[in-house]
């Protein structure tokens, strides 16, 4: 699976209608949506699709033709984001209606180019699931302990001194495993 971290636009032209794409990460979806709303007044519809991961790693996916006829625009927008496999990722396709009537099958065709249009344009990062643990140590620890962090490719999420030092850290399983071997008399869990 594959993410996006900024946001990227292209813009497709077919019979004078205009297909403004902006493929953004999930967490900036709804800002974008709103953002351009007010950007884009005269615009006829701001269709949707978004994949991303809830909690419990299921993915949930959704879709807006927002006006255009059943199926048209939305649901191929969706499936263009899921034959390439994105996840926590959003697009908003920008039409301004520009006179001719596409049809059904020119409406799809139309919607699909244009995201794999900006698909084709941005920069793919891989998806790897990562697990948050909360660790806590010795004050005199925390050089060795941050080396570690680095060492290991762990995020330092949340740091709390108190009587002791509490971490939240983040990184894959894998990584987290190698940090928890070289660390183990160092921290508790």
């Amino acid at each position: 699976m594959y993410y996006i971290d900024k946001i990227y636009t292209d813009t497709l032209e077919v019979k004078q209608s205009k297909f403004i794409t902006y493929l953004t990460p999930y967490a900036e979806f709804e800002k974008t949506l709103a953002i351009l709303k007010e950007e884009h007044p005269k615009a006829r519809h701001f269709v949707s699709a978004s994949r991303y991961l809830n909690e419990y790693n299921q993915i949930v996916e959704a879709s807006s033709d927002d006006g255009e006829p059943k199926g048209t625009s939305g649901k191929p927008s969706l499936m263009v984001l899921q034959g390439a496999d994105m996840i926590n990722t959003g697009v908003i396709i920008v039409r301004y209606f520009g006179g001719t009537k596409l049809g059904t099958g020119g409406l799809v065709r139309a919607y699909s180019d244009a995201v794999n249009l900006v698909l084709n344009e941005s920069q793919f990062l891989e998806y790897k699931d990562e697990i948050v643990k909360n660790i806590s140590f010795l004050y005199s620890n925390v050089g060795k302990v941050e080396h570690l962090c680095m060492e290991c490719n762990i995020d330092i999420l949340d740091k709390v001194f108190d009587t002791d030092v509490k971490y939240k850290i983040k990184s894959t399983k894998e990584n987290l495993e190698t940090f928890i071997k070289k660390a183990d008399r160092l921290i508790s869990l």
